[in-house]
C-alpha cells in the first residue's frame, strides 16, 4: 500500500498519454523487435552450445578410462559456465532480464584437484551443461516459428503495395485461387490485396504477443538453469540475516554497557564515596554522617530504579510471566501519548518472537512520542493464518503469522528510507523472516504493520 502510494506520488500520470492503443503500437515497439532478434539469434547460439556440449560429453566419456577424462570434464563444465555468462548478457540486453550469476566455486583447499572437485560438485555447472542440451530443440522451434510468422505477416500486410506485380509477372488476368485443368478460378487483384492485407494485419498484431510467450520460456530457462539455485539464494539471504543479527546483538551489548557505565555504575561509585565519607565523620559529627547516609539511601533507590529500567529494556519480567498483552498494556501506560491496546491472541508465540514483537511495538511507540505529534495511538495485535499443527493424516499445516499494527493520527511522513530508525527495524524483522510495511502520507495518519512468523 505504501509502495503504491509512493510510486503514484513519484510518477504522476501524464495528462495526455498515448493516443494509439498498445495493441497497435506493439509491432513497432522496441521490445517486440528485441524479442524477435533474441529468437533469431537463439538458433546459432544453440548450435554452438549444443555442439560444445555433445563434444564435451563424448570426449570426457571416452577418456574416463584414463585419468584425463575427469579434468577434461571439469574444464568443459567451466566452459559451459562461460557460455552461460554470455547467455545472461544476451538475455539482459534483449529481454531486459537481469539474472545474477550462480554461486561461485568454493574449493575446500588450494590446488588443482580441489578446483576439479568443486567444479564437479557444483550443481550450477551441471545446470549450465543441461541448458546447452535443452536450448537446441527449443531454439530450433522458436527460430522457425518466429521467422516464418513475422515474414509471412509483413509480406501479407504489405501485399497491397506490390500485388499488381503478381499477375503482370505471370501473364495472368488475376491471382489464381483454384484450378483443375479445365476450370480455373481467378480473384481480382484488388480483392486479393484487401484480403491478404487484412490477414497480414492480424498476423502482425498477434506477432508481439506470440514472441512474448516464446521468450517467456527463454526467461524461465535462463533464470532456472543459468542463475543461482533457490537453495543458494536462501543461503545468501541467511548469511545476510546472520550479519544483521550479529550487528544488532553487538549494538544492544554496547547500549547496555553504556547505560551501566553512565548510569547505575556511576551512581554506585558515588554512593561508595559518600558512604566512605560518612564512615569517617561518624565519630566526629554523627549528625552530618546521618545526613550523608540518608542521601546515600536516596542514591540507592535511584540506582535500583535505573537497574530496573535497564532490565526492562533487556527483557521485561511481565512479558515472561504474563505474555504479550499485559506487557504491551504496561508499555502503553508509560507512553506520553494516550495509547489504546487491542490484543487478540488465544495462546503465546515462541519466546523469541514474543520478545521481538514487544520491542518492535516499543520502538514504534517511541517514534510516535518523539516525532509524530499525535494526540492518540492504537496498537492492535492478532494472529493471522493456521496454527501449524499436524492434520489427522500426519501432514503439517503451514504456520501463521503474528501481526502488529501501530497507528496514530500524527503528521505522517514516516518511511523506511536508509538511515532512519524504521530502516533498522525493518532489517531486524527481516532477519527472522518478518516484514515491515509503512503507510504514512504527508499530513497523516500513519499506520505501521509488522508481520512476524508465529513459531509457536
Amino acid at each position: 500500500m505504501d509502495t503504491a502510494y509512493s510510486a503514484h506520488r513519484a510518477h504522476p500520470p501524464r495528462p495526455g498519454g498515448h493516443r494509439v492503443p498498445a495493441g497497435l503500437r506493439a509491432p513497432f515497439s522496441g521490445r517486440t523487435w528485441r524479442e524477435f532478434l533474441h529468437l533469431c539469434l537463439s538458433l546459432p547460439v544453440a548450435c554452438v552450445a549444443f555442439a560444445y556440449a555433445v563434444t564435451l560429453v563424448g570426449l570426457s566419456a571416452g577418456l574416463l578410462i584414463t585419468f584425463l577424462g575427469v579434468p577434461v570434464l571439469a574444464g568443459g563444465l567451466l566452459g559451459a559456465r562461460g557460455l552461460g555468462a554470455l547467455e545472461r548478457v544476451r538475455a539482459a540486453a534483449l529481454l531486459r532480464l537481469d539474472v545474477p550469476a550462480p554461486e561461485p566455486l568454493r574449493p575446500a583447499k588450494p590446488g588443482p584437484m580441489a578446483w576439479i572437485a568443486a567444479v564437479l560438485k557444483s550443481g550450477a555447472s551441471w545446470r549450465h551443461l543441461l541448458y546447452a542440451f535443452v536450448l537446441f530443440p527449443w531454439a530450433l522451434f522458436t527460430f522457425v516459428f518466429a521467422l516464418t510468422f513475422w515474414t509471412v505477416g509483413w509480406s501479407l500486410l504489405t501485399f497491397p503495395l506490390w500485388y499488381w506485380l503478381v499477375p503482370s509477372y505471370a501473364g495472368l488476368p488475376g491471382i489464381q485461387l483454384w484450378g483443375d485443368g479445365n476450370t480455373v478460378l481467378y480473384a481480382s487483384p484488388t480483392v486479393a490485396a484487401f484480403v491478404s492485407g487484412a490477414c497480414g494485419l492480424l498476423i502482425v498484431l498477434a506477432g508481439p504477443w506470440a514472441f512474448r510467450g516464446l521468450t517467456q520460456v527463454d526467461r524461465l530457462l535462463v533464470r532456472g538453469l543459468l542463475g543461482p539455485s533457490p537453495l543458494a539464494n536462501r543461503v545468501i539471504e541467511l548469511e545476510s540475516d546472520r550479519g544483521v543479527v550479529v550487528d544488532t546483538a553487538a549494538a544492544d551489548l554496547r547500549r547496555i554497557e553504556r547505560d551501566l557505565h553512565d548510569g547505575a555504575q556511576a551512581r554506585l561509585v558515588a554512593l561508595a564515596m559518600d558512604l566512605g565519607l560518612a564512615k569517617e565523620k561518624l565519630a566526629a559529627d554523627p549528625q552530618a554522617a546521618a545526613r550523608m547516609v540518608d542521601e546515600a539511601h536516596g542514591e540507592v533507590k535511584i540506582a535500583l530504579q535505573e537497574l530496573r529500567d535497564l532490565a526492562r529494556g533487556i527483557h521485561p519480567a511481565i512479558l515472561t510471566d504474563r505474555g504479550l498483552g499485559p506487557a504491551l498494556s504496561a508499555l502503553a501506560g508509560r507512553c506520553p501519548v494516550p495509547v489504546t491496546v487491542h490484543v487478540d491472541l488465544t495462546r503465546r508465540p515462541a519466546p523469541a518472537i514474543e520478545g521481538i514483537a514487544y520491542f518492535t511495538v516499543s520502538e514504534l511507540l517511541q517514534n510516535v512520542a518523539k516525532h509524530s505529534g499525535a494526540d492518540r495511538a492504537t496498537v492492535d495485535v492478532w494472529y493471522d493464518g493456521d496454527d501449524g499443527l499436524p492434520e489427522p493424516d500426519g501432514t503439517r499445516r503451514p504456520a501463521g503469522r503474528l501481526m502488529l499494527l501501530v497507528s496514530d493520527d500524527g503528521r505522517g511522513g514516516a518511511s523506511t528510507a536508509s538511515g532512519g530508525g524504521l530502516a533498522g527495524l525493518a532489517e531486524r524483522l527481516g532477519s527472522v523472516d518478518g516484514l515491515l510495511v509503512v503507510d504514512s502520507p504527508a499530513g497523516g495518519p500513519t499506520a505501521v504493520t509488522a508481520e512476524l512468523p508465529w513459531r509457536g
